[in-house]
């Protein structure tokens, strides 16, 4: 722990390590805070000083426990835990700076509750930091990801109510296996009986959500964000069959997973995916790999492309 840590933060992170580590020796006590086990001794003091009550039992099994029944603060962060906070909320949602936010509400509670030494900081790195929006997140309902997450944990069956990017609306029940929180967008990896099939629902259009009496349970070998990302490169509507002048292992770098699946061929590499939007796969994604390539499958992407290169050559029309 750094050196400019004050008493009081080592003190609470005392406290938090016998909360969680009850028989805590103060050799133990001292290597985890980093410090002598004469200045542990003392941040045990503090706390006793301070009301918290720290019983000290002798022998092998002995060591620092706080006496069953002990009431402790509603939230004891240390700075760096505070200021942790305060930046993962503004960096997941930069509205978390505005005080009619239900996230931003939230972190404002927070860090009143914090004590006096951690709570200013906190509440600067709040009021003046500012998070740019990223163009790719998209707000979900709380209570439906509430509900779709305690269906995973329960291994409960879900029938939900989606509509899709193209405004069709149906219904479905699917086995939930995970959450996966991707660029700023959640997503349900589930197997849904309505296609027979894995797929991949973006909870911001999931409408409703309701537990049903099946259970159900994940491949036990999932990886839900491998899933996820390989799930994303494939069964959509247009098919991507792209050819680089360029060795597998210098162009994967520039292929995310949901492009397709990179394979070598020959001197070069050959790209097999699918999309559901063409032109967002040529000018967002293929134009900028910095290798050569040729599509040779899928009418669809072959068109955005021409349209992207038209684009680029009269941008050098004198």
């Amino acid at each position: 722990m750094p050196s400019d840590v004050s008493p009081t933060a080592r003190a609470l992170r005392a406290l938090e390590i016998l909360r969680t580590r009850p028989g805590t020796t103060a050799g133990q006590l001292a290597e985890r805070l980093g410090v002598t086990e004469r200045a542990a001794r003392r941040y045990v003091g503090i706390l006793r000083e301070a009301g918290v009550e720290v019983e000290s039992v002798r022998g092998p099994h002995g060591g620092y426990r706080l006496r069953r029944g002990t009431k402790l603060p509603p939230i004891v962060f240390t700075r760096a835990e505070a200021l942790g906070l305060v930046m993962a909320a503004l960096d997941g949602r930069p509205a978390a700076t505005e005080a009619d936010d239900p996230v931003g509400t939230a972190l404002g509670k927070v860090v009143e509750a914090l004590p006096d030494h951690v709570r200013h900081q906190a509440a600067t790195l709040r009021e003046h930091a500012k998070a740019a929006p990223d163009r790719r997140s998209a707000g979900t309902d709380p209570a439906v990801t509430s509900a779709l997450v305690a269906a995973v944990a329960a291994r409960r069956r879900v029938r939900i109510a989606y509509r899709s990017e193209s405004g069709n609306a149906w219904e479905s029940e699917v086995d939930p296996w995970a959450v996966v929180v991707r660029h700023g967008r959640w997503y349900l990896l589930c197997h849904c009986h309505r296609a027979d099939a894995v797929r991949a629902y973006r909870i911001d259009r999931v409408r409703a959500a309701a537990q049903t009496g099946h259970e159900c349970a994940p491949p036990g070998d999932l990886d839900p964000v491998a899933a996820l990302e390989q799930h994303l490169g494939s069964g959509w509507k247009f098919p991507a069959h792209v050819v680089f002048d360029a060795p597998a292992a210098e162009v994967a770098p520039w292929i995310p997973s949901p492009m397709g699946r990179l394979e070598p061929m020959g001197d070069g590499c050959v790209l097999r995916g699918s999309t559901s939007n063409p032109a967002m796969y040529a000018q967002e994604w293929l134009a900028a790999v910095p290798f050569g390539f040729r599509v040779v499958g899928g009418d669809e992407l072959r068109a955005a492309v021409a349209v992207v290169a038209q684009r680029f050559a009269a941008a050098l029309e004198t």
